[in-house]
């Protein structure tokens, strides 16, 4: 009997369903990590918008959470309760605000980032030339169609 051909569509789900899979293994494997800081990951990804962002309105940085702007303002309330970020005037919109990642909250991310990356790498060392070559690959594939948000000018405005 002849072994049965998937479909495109099959085999494209198969794949998205392995890729969703190994997203979710790595991003608890790597959560430990921001667990052990005290920093949720709702938090932290929202700190890390705001860190690579630069000054964000609050609407563009829910934008770019896919969250509601009541909640991105409670994620905020946190943020800057233990002084990681600081709301402050649009110099553009004296009626908007805009938050900054304050310098604790700059250190924070970056160090976190650093120690997930150090135990990525050790997990990397690992494998063979060819086998990192093809994590390389797969990496750049990944970035390409998850697509990073653009994000809109400081206030969430266009521009």
């Amino acid at each position: 009997m002849a072994a049965r051909r998937t479909s495109p569509t099959r085999e494209v789900e198969a794949v998205a369903e392995k890729l969703h899979a190994a997203a979710l293994l790595l991003s608890r494997r790597l959560r430990t990590e921001d667990d052990a800081r005290g920093i949720s990951p709702p938090r932290l990804s929202a700190l890390s918008v705001v860190v690579d962002a630069g000054p964000i309105g609050i609407g563009a940085l829910a934008a770019a959470e896919g969250v509601s702007a009541a909640t991105m303002s409670r994620l905020v309330d946190g943020l800057e309760r233990d002084s990681l970020v600081k709301r402050t005037i649009d110099p553009d919109d004296a009626r908007g605000v805009l938050v900054r990642a304050t310098v604790r909250g700059r250190r924070i991310r970056t160090e976190g980032r650093r120690q997930r990356i150090r135990i990525l790498a050790a997990e990397l060392q690992r494998l063979s030339r060819d086998e990192l070559d093809a994590i390389r690959a797969g990496a750049e594939l990944i970035e390409r169609v998850g697509g990073s948000r653009d994000l809109q000018g400081r206030s969430g405005r266009p521009g």
